[in-house]
């Protein structure tokens, strides 16, 4: 070894261990010298010693020598009380056991999550002292380290309570007193089978429902009770204030210092809007209903941004409080909505395939298993590998609608006359299974190149693109099964999107487009052939929600076509169309029709109708064509002597060249009639 490893001083012994030796050699000494002792040696002074900050060099054994009382410790709820000679076999020293609970509990009260561990073992211990020391049973039982509720489900190893089992019902609900007669069979011991579980959801679900009616019915009549005392109120504040209807005095004054400000206008229209809800109690003396509407269209108008004409004319279809909201919820953009494309995928795929991209979306409901609602995207919806991949197309809710109506079937031949940029063309197309073959149409050529693209891009391979004025259809082309018409309008449903038809629209523009929409109609009903055996219907939509372009162009098509009838458009929702408006009574039917508002449907305004087309009976057919020739034979006299070939002959040119004028054909010159000589 080298003289480092030899010389080399050990590591120190830790005092504490070698404090227990020293006692025990101490006992054994003194059992030598034959001190006769039977107790244990204490450990527990030596560890109080050590508390209180004593060194291991001046802790001595307390252990008796047999000359005397052993010595008396400082800590006073430690005392031994012995005589010379008396034997300690029983462990009398009760006080240090008590000392040990005390030390216990205040170790494991701040814990409750350790509590039901320590409280097992001293069970466990309290067995062990109960069999050497019955008297100790009683109170060694009870450990109470202060109330706790969850003591009492606390499994124990020495008995088990019978609070220990959980209660049915932790926190009572108020549907426990409708519940009552179920939790008395309960308690009976009824067992829960199928049956009666599919009978007692049943009447939850019952119990509820009338409970919630209950409470609808409690919320709205006291909704009403309170709107009824708060406008009173308000009403009586205002008018006595600064809020009042202005004369035409002070309008034209208004006018002439660039109108009235925002705020004041704002206040006006409530102040009307509650005037006009209960005329008789809060108009103001000498004052007409007729007053107060014509105010609050201006209002309307000024607030808004609409000409009056518009403004007056959207405002007459509504009730005064709906007409508020209808223009402003004109004033919100509608939700974006994509359609899934079923020729490519599927709407669950997609929409996994969109979450993944960090979309947020959900279906739009029901009514379509195709739509899906965009709320926000990290992404531009319009330009992910989904779309480009021809996967779903960015349309509007609304535009569903008229294909749903329609309802394709495989195999059959579609016309769309008005069909860019193509939605509703490729979701028939989907709904057809790419068979039979689908017209697309479309007056403007430029809009076709769109329309062609999305085609493409859809993979729609049934779809025939073509450019031709809707009103020579049926002379191009008939004999479809279904025919849609989604005829150009207005634009009032759109106007979320559109804001310039707040102040581009006149009375001539509504009327020049109901003429157009009148025409396109006739000429799709002859487009659609009555023979056919899967189909034989028409569906008429707009984007608008005037009545001069919907339910006024859907009795003009009954009343000149009457081989046709309105039938259900088998859509679930919708109000319906109007039967009569101010003063103007339309077809019973047409209350088969359906209206889409933005404020009631939170989609854009929308009209659809849909038509079945039946053959002509023969008697209809003949009394039509008798009905449309002149009458040109006196009573009394014969056809052969009033017919005059000449006369008839410049009617027949007349009508040929009035012909080829509407197709844009110019007519030849006319021909100077003959010269016939004069008899001499």
């Amino acid at each position: 070894m080298g003289r480092r490893a030899k010389n080399k001083q050990g590591a120190p012994q830790p005092l504490e261990a070698k404090l227990p030796e020293t006692a025990k050699h101490g006992k054994r000494k003194a059992d030598d010298e034959g001190v006769s002792t039977s107790r244990p040696n204490k450990k527990l002074k030596d560890v109080s010693n050590k508390s209180k900050g004593q060194s291991p060099s001046k802790s001595k054994p307390t252990v008796p020598n047999g000359k005397g009382r052993p010595q008396k410790s400082k800590d006073k709820k430690v005392r031994i009380q012995e005589d010379e000679g008396e034997s300690t076999d029983g462990w009398e020293d009760v006080d240090d056991e008590v000392d040990l609970k005390t030390q216990a509990r205040s170790l494991f009260h701040e814990s409750d999550d350790e509590y039901p561990t320590f409280q097992g073992d001293l069970n466990e211990s309290e067995g062990d002292l109960a069999e050497d020391d019955e008297p100790l049973r009683g109170p060694v039982q009870v450990f109470d380290f202060d109330s706790d509720e969850e003591e009492q489900l606390v499994p124990s190893k020495a008995k088990k309570s019978k609070q220990f089992e959980r209660p049915a019902k932790i926190i009572p609900t108020a549907s426990d007193a409708s519940d009552s007669d179920d939790s008395d069979e309960d308690e009976g011991g009824e067992k829960i089978t199928m049956g009666n579980m599919e009978a007692r959801s049943r009447a939850l679900d019952e119990a509820a429902a009338a409970e919630a009616e209950l409470d609808a019915e409690e919320l709205r009549q006291a909704a009403l009770e309170a709107d009824d005392e708060d406008v009173d109120m308000e009403g009586e504040e205002e008018v006595d204030g600064e809020i009042r209807l202005p004369t035409t005095a002070e309008r034209e004054e208004e006018k002439t210092q660039g109108g009235p400000d925002v705020h004041t206008v704002q206040q006006r229209m409530r102040y009307c809007v509650r005037v006009l809800g209960n005329f008789k109690k809060r108009a103001e003396q000498e004052r007409s209903r007729t007053e107060y509407i014509e105010q609050l269209v201006q209002d309307i108008a000024s607030y808004y941004g609409y000409n009056e004409y518009l403004a007056e004319k959207l405002f007459q279809l509504f009730p005064v409080a709906e007409a508020i909201e209808f223009f402003e919820a004109n004033e919100v953009p509608r939700p974006v909505t994509i359609r899934t494309n079923t020729l490519r995928t599927r709407r669950r795929d997609l929409a996994q395939a969109l979450i993944n991209r960090g979309v947020n979306l959900e279906p739009i409901g029901k009514w379509t298993n195709v739509g899906l609602q965009v709320f926000e995207s990290s992404v531009p919806i319009g330009a992910t590998p989904e779309y480009l991949a021809g996967h779903y197309m960015l349309q509007a809710a609304s535009s569903f609608l008229p294909v749903i109506a329609l309802s394709p079937q495989p195999n059959e031949r579609v016309l769309d006359m008005a069909s860019a940029p193509g939605g509703k063309t490729t979701h028939i197309a989907a709904l057809l299974q790419n068979t039979g073959v689908v017209f697309a149409n479309d007056a403007n050529k430029a809009r076709t190149k769109s329309l062609t693209a999305n085609v493409h891009r859809l993979g729609c391979k049934n779809v025939v693109v073509c450019s031709y004025d809707g009103r020579e259809f049926p002379k191009v082309m008939g004999g479809f099964d279904r025919v849609l018409l989604d005829a150009p309008c207005s634009g009032t449903g759109v106007i979320s999107k559109d804001s310039s038809v707040k102040v581009n629209k006149s009375e001539r523009d509504f009327t020049l487009l109901s003429h157009l929409q009148k025409q396109l109609i006739l000429c799709a009903i002859d487009s659609v052939s009555p023979e056919s055996k899967t189909g034989g219907y028409l569906v008429y939509s707009t984007c608008s929600v005037t009545v001069d372009e919907n339910e006024a162009v859907v009795d003009y098509a009954l009343r000149k076509r009457p081989n046709v009838k309105l039938v259900d458009t088998g859509l679930s929702f919708g109000r319906e169309g109007f039967t009569n408006y101010r003063g103007k009574v339309f077809n019973s039917s047409v209350s088969l029709t359906r209206r889409f508002y933005p404020h009631v449907h939170n989609m854009d305004g929308f009209f659809v109708a849909k038509f079945k087309v039946e053959r002509r009976s023969k008697s209809k057919a003949v009394s039509e064509e008798v009905a449309d020739i002149p009458t040109m034979v006196a009573e009394g006299e014969n056809a052969e002597e009033n017919f005059d070939s000449d006369e008839d002959r410049t009617y027949i040119e007349k009508a040929k060249r009035r012909q080829m004028k509407a197709k844009g054909i110019r007519p030849p010159p006319r021909k100077a009639p003959p010269q016939v000589p004069e008899k001499e």
